[in-house]
């Protein structure tokens, strides 16, 4: 069985998660478009990180004009981002950004489909998938909002596994495990999963299933989705 890599999962709270970058002496007031992320982004360095760009949807890259190499190293990663448009680049989907900040998201691939033995190895605990802008299918990725309950510094796992067949190839499946810390506060995060263990959609969209055990009972969302078109700069 594949080692499970155990996480940390903090609450990221938008008020004070980020240093506030301006503020007036006079009244204190903080200049919350620099605080809140403009978007979420694929950061794609290339191979030795001396250049990178950032995918803000499924056709249209950012190209940093004030940062030469990826804060996150030469590893791919969801982030947020904040930053300022400045112009279009000529001829291509492309858009030169000033990067004020960003900020990783929790980024994993898939996880090994053990079938009837998912949910041992990955976990059954209830989970809430949140409907917000940060819930969304993108660039190959699932990236999510979620919410559950958790003490102060615990541990939890949460997983996504392929549970399609042949009539529906594009089903998935989020997994958490609590390891027993199901009595804490209510708290959010935030996470994406490469769809790498997908078949290829071969440029056609179509629908992607998501679904989890909430509070409440299994549930499901659908969403629409794509093979992303691999392309990393040189």
């Amino acid at each position: 069985m594949e080692k499970l890599n155990y996480l940390l999962m903090g609450i990221w709270l938008t008020a004070t998660a980020f240093t506030l970058s301006s503020c007036s002496d006079d009244d204190d007031n903080y200049d919350y478009d620099e605080i809140m992320p403009t978007a979420m982004v694929t950061v794609k360095p290339n191979a030795d990180n001396s250049a990178f760009t950032m995918q803000l949807n499924d056709s249209v890259v950012l190209y940093p004009s004030n940062m030469k190499s990826s804060p996150f190293g030469n590893k791919e990663v969801r982030a947020f981002a904040n930053f300022e448009r400045e112009d279009d680049m000529p001829n291509h989907n492309g858009r030169l950004v000033e990067v004020n900040w960003m900020d990783s998201i929790l980024t994993k691939g898939m996880a090994h489909d053990y079938a009837e033995k998912n949910d041992s190895a990955y976990g059954k605990d209830p989970v809430e998938v949140v409907n917000s802008w940060e819930t969304v299918v993108e660039d190959g990725y699932l990236t999510m909002r979620f919410r559950t309950r958790w003490g102060m510094g615990s541990k939890h796992l949460v997983s996504l596994v392929s549970a399609g067949d042949e009539n529906d190839p594009y089903k998935v499946v989020f997994h958490h495990n609590a390891f027993g810390d199901l009595n804490g506060p209510w708290g959010d995060g935030v996470v994406a999963f490469r769809l790498d263990r997908l078949p290829d959609t071969k440029g056609k969209v179509v629908d992607l299933t998501l679904e989890w055990n909430s509070f409440s009972g299994k549930k499901t969302a659908k969403f629409k989705y794509r093979t992303r078109q691999e392309a990393r700069i040189e």
